[in-house]
């Protein structure tokens, strides 16, 4: 990158599990608590912002452009540029990357850049066999053409269409994600043991971390009934590969190894960063917390989406001349545990490596003490649109907490496609 893209401070709300039923908050409501209280500890005005950018998969109805909607509520003014990009899994990511764009151009100097998603509120849909019923007996106009439109109504119209089932199925290959990470189990050789015991060792990490107090960059969160929530609370302390053994095959029922216990979680949840250039950073007297150093957005087979981390990482440690355990520390959004065991096993496969990045061989095995070291999205869950900017800020307190210095964060995308940033820690 040319020029420093500065991370000034971020938050985020804590991850809360969706149990079949809407859950406290909307998305506008996360991102706004969790970026009003972001604001509020700055040296800066909120209408001193340059804009803000929101990343969302699944925005509601009456949040379309919901950028601009939680910059309104956060109080940035009527002049602050408020927009909402989408990349699925990774929009939050997406939206730290196109400040970045922004600042290196010259558009835009302080940058409040983050994802939401409030995956409870997934809608249920009409069918379209209902929806056309619907038109036709609007478009009924006697008492006979009502009639006759009652006679061919079937009680199976009303059979709701799950909109996140339709959300996370990829419309090319027609799999579900879960289904996706399936394929790597089978092409990795990857046990249900395997995945068990890394879902097991995720929940174990996030544990550890809420006892140490490592998850500092939370707000609680308070709903109407004067309910607190200040943890994610998807960990469970009873997790053990007994109980997961105990899990049938969600999406391959028959002859499947992934299920609900080593898939993450549906879930909602916001996370913010504050980005600025060096001229920021001497206007408002700022003191960086670390930088961006470089990003990347790779593509693969749909089919195969879980194993973007590899595509998208490997060009950036090439750029600077690293292997993969020359970083101090990763992030990797566990999806699905199959898909981050996949991404560890592609690097270490020469086959893999020369074959479909180009590389002479492998680049080697990952040591998985570096990796998700405080757990990841199988224990705290997945709020989609949230999860990039979640794993770039956590890194960066991962580093400065342990006194180290840089570290990639990388995720998979629904469609095939990998994003990942490499992030640097100022002292």
């Amino acid at each position: 990158m040319s020029g420093s893209i500065y991370i000034i401070d971020g938050a985020r709300t804590p991850f809360l599990k969706a149990k079949n039923a809407p859950g406290p908050f909307a998305a506008s409501d996360l991102a706004t608590a969790a970026g009003a209280a972001l604001l509020m500890r700055q040296r800066f005005a909120p209408d001193q912002l340059d804009e803000v950018i929101l990343g969302c998969a699944s925005p509601s109805p009456d949040e379309v452009n919901i950028g601009r909607v939680v910059a309104l509520r956060m109080g940035c003014g009527h002049k602050v540029p408020g927009w909402t990009v989408m990349r699925n899994c990774a929009s939050g990511m997406q939206a730290l990357d196109s400040a970045i764009a922004n600042i290196q151009a010259g558009r835009s100097d302080l940058v409040m850049a983050g994802g939401v998603d409030a995956l409870s509120r997934a809608p249920l849909l009409f069918s379209d066999a209902m929806v056309r019923w619907l038109s036709g007996w609007y478009a009924a106009k006697t008492a006979g053409q009502k009639f006759a439109a009652i006679r061919q109504f079937r009680p199976t119209y009303l059979a709701p269409v799950i909109g996140i089932m339709k959300g996370l199925t990829d419309p090319i290959v027609g799999q579900l994600m879960g289904q996706t990470a399936e394929n790597l189990a089978h092409r990795f050789d990857i046990s249900r043991t395997d995945m068990d015991a890394f879902a097991v060792q995720s929940h174990r990490r996030v544990l550890a971390a809420q006892e140490r107090g490592h998850f500092d960059e939370i707000v609680p969160l308070i709903d109407r009934d004067g309910t607190v929530y200040k943890d994610d609370d998807g960990v469970r302390r009873d997790s053990s590969i007994e109980n997961l053994a105990k899990l049938k095959p969600f999406f391959d029922r028959k002859y499947g190894r992934v299920t609900a216990g080593n898939s993450s979680q549906i879930t909602d949840g916001a996370a913010w960063l504050i980005l600025a250039s060096e001229t920021a950073v001497a206007r408002h007297g700022l003191t960086p917390l670390g930088r961006i150093v470089d990003s990347q957005w790779a593509g693969l087979d749909p089919a195969q989406m879980g194993l973007g981390p590899v595509h998208a990482a490997t060009p950036i440690l090439q750029r600077h001349g690293l292997g993969v355990n020359d970083l101090d520390a990763w992030e990797i959004n566990e999806a699905f545990a199959a898909q981050v065991i996949a991404c560890l096993r592609a690097w270490d496969d020469a086959d893999y490596c020369r074959d479909e990045l180009g590389l002479g061989g492998a680049l080697g095995r990952l040591d998985e003490a570096r990796l998700n070291i405080d757990g990841g999205a199988i224990a705290q869950g997945h709020p989609v649109g949230a999860s990039g900017a979640r794993i770039v800020l956590h890194l960066l307190n991962v580093l400065r907490r342990g006194g180290l210095k840089r570290g990639i964060a990388s995720i998979c995308i629904g469609g095939g496609q990998g994003g990942a940033m490499l992030v640097e820690a100022l002292p």
